[in-house]
């Protein structure tokens, strides 16, 4: 038997009030600027140089399009889904009402990836913009406490060990977050407003001090030449002998289509507004504009920056650089403006943590409730109405991988979990218009089944550019969660105990 969720229980889930539920507070705005708040970050200020060093050149921008494309595709799936369904757990959620328990379980354990070591990424950045910010004032952090024992840096084109204990910064920052989340999700809300507000006044100020400065050179050859494309137009190699080979993704077509799959990892985030749905003053109306806003502004923001930003200096210059936006700007001569930079990019990062940390708790809190994990998970505060024990968990296991685990692990689980989630909602949307048609749907989904279908091909055309090891990585965390499941889950889920109360 398949075990789901109903639509109107989980609508009486999402109309609870009083004592021991989480209190409606956030306005369109204030989703809006979760959703800007999580996009704009680590993607932006370091993930355009990677991609363009890497991967795209110049085209980066068109790598930027695309990922663009397949969340757009993917942002209108979960709009229809948080508006119908206005409840905290996001894609977690959606499945439970459409594929059923097993599934919901699978995409809850898959959201780890995408919001836990999301966050754990972020703050591992974090700390390195922090060093540089406090270095303008004549304070030096040790090396050892700014890299975890694994951390590897470039020096002279040969990847060393960096030589360091632990990321100290990046696990202050985590805590401190947690420790915000705890106290109220109006308080984070307010800190999170202010965050964006900051970031996104200095993300326009680089676009339009550094457009004069764009020198179109460095925009040629647009899409660098990629050597195995051309043997395989040629037909002196097959295309699968160069798909498995090191000269995929790196430039040409090839290039574009990894480059959209490492910038994605920029996009991450915009999901999160729907695991405050339950939190949203007018879910049917808000949870549309939070996901289809936030993109949209994003998604112009980026295009700008990444065009100005490779017209600035070439694409090249980028390779093995950790702080791609500053060496850029310096080409503007606006070298003053450099703290006020740096300061922004701060703020990004910061935002996102706050919200992917945000976001996790929410699904731990929903799988709790349905007793797949232990009630733990979602006990509230007393006070607050938070759930500040999960938010105390996780502030432990993500400052331990923020501390100790190398960025460059983690960035690209975080991509894959996060495609796989995405391709999740948009069949959740194609069985449910099947399965029930007539539910009101206070915002549909346009030109369904070709939308969702667009979207499940895009995310996995992206899934499949990443690395090989990426999904060997995914599978191991998949055999995991699938190993928790039949050993606790199974056994605790409230809907199998309510149907076997039923059968007596």
């Amino acid at each position: 038997m398949l075990f789901k969720k109903s639509i109107p229980q989980l609508l009486a889930e999402a109309n609870e009030s009083g004592e021991g539920t989480l209190v409606r507070s956030l306005s369109s705005f204030n989703l809006v600027a979760l959703g800007v708040g999580a996009i704009i970050g680590a993607g932006l200020f370091s993930l355009t140089g990677i991609a363009a060093a890497d991967n795209a050149g110049p085209a980066v921008i068109l790598s930027f399009i695309i990922a663009a494309v397949g969340c757009g595709f993917a942002g209108l799936c979960y709009a229809e889904f948080a508006s119908m369904i206005p409840v905290a757990g996001s894609a977690y959620t959606y499945s439970y009402a459409t594929m059923g328990e097993f599934m919901a379980w699978i995409i809850g354990w898959d959201l780890v990836l995408e919001y836990a070591l999301g966050a754990a990424t972020v703050a591992a950045s974090w700390s390195q913009y922090f060093s540089q910010f406090i270095e303008g004032f004549g304070v030096h952090f040790p090396v050892t406490l700014l890299h975890g024992p694994w951390d590897k840096i470039d020096v002279a084109g040969q990847m060393v060990n960096a030589g360091g204990i632990v990321n100290l910064p990046a696990i202050v920052i985590v805590c401190l977050l947690s420790l915000l989340l705890m106290k109220g999700t109006g308080e984070s809300s307010a800190v999170n407003n202010v965050l964006v507000i900051v970031k996104v006044a200095v993300v326009l100020v680089f676009i339009a001090l550094g457009w004069s400065f764009i020198n179109p050179a460095n925009h040629h050859p647009f899409i660098p030449v990629n050597l195995g494309e051309e043997a395989v137009k040629s037909g002196t190699k097959g295309f699968f002998e160069f798909f498995a080979s090191d000269e995929f993704g790196h430039f040409g077509i090839s290039g574009i289509l990894r480059g959209a799959a490492v910038v994605f990892f920029a996009f991450i985030g915009f999901d999160a507004v729907s695991t405050a749905a339950q939190e949203a003053k007018n879910p049917q109306k808000g949870m549309p504009i939070g996901i289809i806003g936030s993109l949209v502004v994003c998604t112009l923001l980026y295009v700008l920056f990444s065009y100005v930003m490779t017209g600035l200096e070439n694409y090249t210059k980028f390779a093995g650089d950790a702080k791609p936006v500053a060496t850029a700007f310096a080409q503007t001569g606006y070298t003053f403006l450099n703290k006020f930079l740096i300061v922004a990019i701060l703020a990004g990062y910061t935002s996102v943590i706050l919200v992917m940390l945000l976001g996790q708790s929410r699904v731990f809190y929903s799988m709790s409730k349905d007793g797949l994990l232990p009630k733990v998970f979602s006990d509230l505060h007393p006070k607050n109405q938070t759930p500040y024990k999960t938010n105390l968990m996780f502030m432990v296991f993500v400052s331990i991988f923020a501390g100790f685990v190398p960025v460059s692990d983690l960035g690209h689980m975080v991509s894959i979990g996060t495609l796989f989630a995405f391709s999740l909602v948009c069949i959740g949307v194609l069985i449910l218009r099947k399965t029930d048609p007539d539910l009101d749907r206070p915002f549909r989904t346009p030109w369904v089944p070709l939308v969702p279908i667009l979207g499940i091909i895009v995310c996995l055309l992206m899934m499949a550019s990443l690395p090989i090891v990426s999904w060997f990585r995914l599978a191991v965390w998949m055999a995991l969660g699938i190993l928790i499941y039949y050993a606790y889950s199974k056994q605790n889920s409230k809907i199998r105990k309510q149907y076997q109360d039923t059968l007596k």
